[in-house]
């Protein structure tokens, strides 16, 4: 009884992790355009494209350690 929650549980979780990771995804994916589009992009552009794919290659890391699948 208590295991099928615990999977039921892990799976709510997944899902949320991974609706983060396409909506990191994005982001980075906006800042990268934005970056290519602009003649002398600031500094501040530059520094937040940067974070947006540190950000996203973190959480593929994490994906990777917790094993997680995604489903085509």
């Amino acid at each position: 009884m208590f295991f099928r929650r615990k999977g039921r549980l892990r799976q709510e979780s997944n899902e949320k992790f991974l609706n983060l990771l396409n909506d990191v995804k994005a982001d980075w994916q906006r800042q990268k355009t934005l970056l290519e589009k602009s003649f002398d992009p600031s500094e501040e552009v530059v520094c937040q494209a940067r974070m947006a794919e540190a950000k996203y290659f973190f959480l593929l890391r994490e994906a990777k350690h917790r094993k997680i699948k995604i489903g085509r």
